[in-house]
């Protein structure tokens, strides 16, 4: 028997252990996605990450307190949840994003009367080890760039749009899911700028240079009217079927591009985001414009690529200073 990893246990499907809760469990995991939905505006991707973490803490209180109901989610009920989560192998930087799901869960079922009191708070918060992330060096990232743009060379809209998918979230920094939710209407060519909404529905603007632009134009003229179904759309970017692209074709795409660079690390569009602050950083932009840039809601967010760098200078150092 060779060594490595067990294999993984399979989890279980999020629709059958969901309609497998109680019925005032599972009426409340509804109307917490409707909150997180409709009140608070968050993404699809957001809301669902939230409730696959509040379906599992339901389905462990179903367990324990069988049909007693929502009244029977207290302290101990969530630390125990957490304690089997981390048993089943959950890393520390996952238990803390469940808990922050939790904690979320409770301070809403408290203000809709669905608890009697919020046991969130009380809820310790692991410490989340942050580990640097991947990123490409800026010849990589042109490597990247000009086999995106080699693909295109014959004109395929699909490829057209791939090419100008990949230039815009490397010159911007953009998410996946501000990128595939732009219209026409936001894209200022005149100007090079992004209107862009981010989380929590908070809209900023965004520059983009001129390689950008130059794939923009190319997809705007020869792809984008091949691709286009509906003449009343207005999304800037358009899957095959011509609907507005989906977040998981931009990944794929990414993937493809920076997968052609020989040595790169296999980043998706987050690692061309993470590439495009460090080599903003490292020309010298300062880190308040970058917060700007990305979107961040603290500065402390935007300090992490400042350890980017730093780790980067000291690789280079140990390799190159005849005393490191």
């Amino acid at each position: 028997m060779t060594g490595g990893r067990p294999p993984r246990a399979s989890r279980p499907d999020l629709r059958e252990v969901r309609a497998g809760l109680p019925e005032g469990l599972g009426s409340a995991a509804d109307s917490f996605e409707r909150h997180l939905a409709v009140e608070r505006g968050l993404s699809a991707h957001t809301v669902r990450g939230y409730v696959t973490d509040v379906v599992s803490v339901l389905a462990h209180l179903a367990g324990i307190a069988g049909d007693a109901g929502l009244r029977g989610l207290d302290l101990s009920v969530l630390r125990e949840w957490l304690s089997a989560q981390h048993g089943a192998g959950a890393s520390r930087s996952t238990l803390a994003r469940k808990t922050a799901s939790a904690r979320a869960f409770t301070a809403w079922a408290f203000k809709a009367g669905l608890l009697p009191s919020d046991p969130g708070p009380r809820l310790a918060v692991p410490s989340r080890q942050r580990t640097l992330p991947s990123v490409l060096r800026a010849d990589q990232a042109g490597a990247a760039m000009s086999a995106s743009a080699s693909g295109a060379e014959q004109g395929d809209p699909v490829a057209l749009r791939d090419h100008a998918v990949v230039e815009v979230l490397y010159a911007t920094g953009v998410r996946v899911a501000e990128l595939c939710g732009l219209d026409i209407a936001d894209v200022d060519r005149e100007r090079r700028v992004l209107r862009v909404i981010g989380k929590g529905d908070k809209e900023r603007v965004v520059p983009f240079g001129l390689p950008a632009d130059a794939a923009l134009d190319l997809w705007l003229r020869s792809g984008r009217p091949t691709l286009l179904r509906d003449p009343s759309s207005t999304a800037l970017f358009l899957g095959v079927r011509g609907g507005r692209l989906d977040p998981r074709t931009a990944r794929r795409t990414v993937h493809d591009a920076v997968g052609a660079v020989g040595g790169a690390p296999d980043l998706g569009p987050h690692g061309l985001r993470h590439s495009a602050a460090t080599h903003l950083l490292e020309g010298g932009a300062d880190l308040r414009s970058v917060q700007e840039l990305l979107g961040h809601a603290t500065l402390a967010t935007t300090q992490l690529y400042t350890h980017v760098t730093v780790e980067r200078l000291k690789a280079i150092h140990d390799r190159t200073h005849p005393r490191s």
